[in-house]
């Protein structure tokens, strides 16, 4: 490799895993955003939260690194065109490609990991993050009891007190409702003046020790008429009442139970699924179709042979002959087979929907992968040349450009990944529509840095504009004599 070309791989390589960790700080920011009321207030420990953010951010790789190379990209040639380094490099008789030539190759091999990281790593980032997401949300609140609110975060108690010293963990006024007999409700009801909360060394229960209080014990079921067995009421000065915490700790969920879905599956896996889901699906319309066949009488396989091969008698005649009761009857009975059929082909209809529609997304997350890849080059071509063009490098301007074709090639994607589930269009060409759209444009910047063209040069435009209206002036400057 020549140094020339090292040398712009390497002005390349900061600005791409600063714009890189900065997306990925943004979008896993994005997320945070959209889950904090169901981490908040958990007590979920550090690590936990940590391994969550990784998983996370691991699945936002494939979407975040085409905008950190259309971002690079703008800010190194940019840069080098800023500083006036293009120009020596043209003046030795290199032209656009030559220069981005390393810088190609680069991003090739970064398009290829991309594709291996979505078809091999993806899979499983996004079957670790989607298990401990469930985890984490399906997860109870922390054991945090105010004061004048009841508490229900322990399985099979509702306690409230009047106040609570964080301290110490004295209670005045301890309510307690418990409720883990089933079908009881609120059989028993302990009420105290006084206590304290701790827990036991292994952290597993809430120990409360009570001071002088009652006890309401009813063993009968709630509603029961025929009760058989009083009500006990007693006193006492001091009781201890253990509590099980165990319901409050994170609760890892297998694994095996998420790995079936599609966000979770590799080219191969998809194709087969969508195989699978297809086979399926025309199973289950071949048994609907006999289900309705075998519903109307004059459809079923041996009445269709028996009426082709003998001359019906018109219902006119069949009617006449019924009396007017069993003519009703048959009527009614007409009615409600035909209302039947309806709904069942109204729920046919609505589960045929959702099988396409699975099969919409299987086929949508197969494509996703390398054409996000591809996303990479093309972003490189609208990137590379445009700083090349406006040369400007930093985090200002190039930011801006940055985040325009961004917003256009998500807003694409993302209405036309919607048509493709909705079964409006094809997995192909639906979602690879947002970068056809981008292909013309990085072609046409590239053909305009090549050229060299000044294509964001306010003086050009106005000297153009100098030109066609000097080009109108002479035009018209001896009008025909009328």
């Amino acid at each position: 490799m020549k140094t020339l070309h090292r040398m712009i791989v390497k002005a390349f390589l900061g600005p791409l895993a600063v714009s890189f960790v900065i997306v990925v700080f943004i979008l896993v920011m994005q997320f945070l955003w959209k889950y904090v009321d169901d981490l908040m207030g958990k007590g979920l420990e550090w690590y936990v939260i940590a391994e969550l953010l990784t998983y996370a951010a691991a699945s936002f790789v494939p979407l975040a690194l085409p905008l950190a190379i259309l971002l690079s990209g703008i800010m190194t040639m940019g840069g080098l065109g800023e500083n006036s380094e293009l120009v020596p490099m043209r003046g030795a008789g290199l032209g656009l490609p030559s220069i981005l030539r390393p810088l190609l190759v680069f991003v090739a091999l970064l398009s290829v990991g991309s594709v291996y990281f979505s078809n091999n790593l993806l899979p499983i980032a996004n079957l670790k993050f989607k298990s401990l997401l469930w985890d984490v949300t399906e997860k109870k609140p922390a054991l945090n009891i105010v004061p004048g609110v009841f508490y229900n975060g322990i399985d099979g108690f509702s306690i409230r007190v009047a106040s609570k010293d964080p301290d110490t963990g004295a209670l005045t006024d301890v309510l307690i409702y418990d409720h883990r007999a089933p079908y009881k409700g609120n059989s028993t009801v302990i009420r105290a003046r006084r206590g304290s909360m701790q827990r036991s060394t292994d952290g597993h229960f809430l120990v409360l020790t009570l001071e002088d209080g009652h006890m309401y014990d009813e063993a009968t079921a709630v509603g029961d008429r025929h009760a058989s067995r009083p009500m006990t009421r007693g006193t006492f000065e001091r009781d201890v009442v253990t509590m099980d915490l165990s319901g409050l700790g994170l609760q890892r969920t297998d694994e095996d139970l998420f790995k079936d879905n599609y966000k979770m599956l590799t080219m191969g896996q998809l194709d087969a699924g969508v195989d699978s889901l297809r086979h399926r699906m025309e199973e289950r319309m071949g048994e609907q179709l006999a289900h309705v066949r075998n519903s109307l009488w004059l459809f079923r396989p041996n009445q269709v042979q028996n009426t082709a091969a003998t001359t019906a008698e018109p219902f006119s005649v069949l009617e006449e002959a019924l009396p007017p009761a069993a003519r009703d009857a048959v009527y009614e009975m007409a009615m409600n087979m035909a209302r039947n059929n309806a709904r069942f082909m109204e729920n046919n209809a609505t589960e045929l929907e959702g099988r396409q529609s699975l099969v919409a997304k299987h086929r949508v997350e197969w494509h996703r992968k390398p054409m996000l890849a591809f996303a990479c080059l093309v972003f490189f071509f609208i990137g590379a040349p445009l700083g090349a063009i406006i040369r400007k490098g930093g985090m200002g301007l190039p930011v801006v450009a940055a985040i325009l074709f961004f917003l256009v090639f998500h807003i694409i994607s993302f209405s036309t990944e919607k048509l493709v589930v909705a079964g409006e269009l094809q997995a192909w060409p639906g979602m690879w529509i947002s970068t056809l759209v981008l292909l013309p444009i990085g072609a046409f910047l590239t053909w305009k840095a090549g050229a060299d063209s000044p294509l964001f040069d306010r003086d050009a435009y106005y000297r153009g504009w100098d030109r066609l209206r000097s080009f109108l002036r002479r035009r018209h400057a001896h009008p025909p004599a009328l």
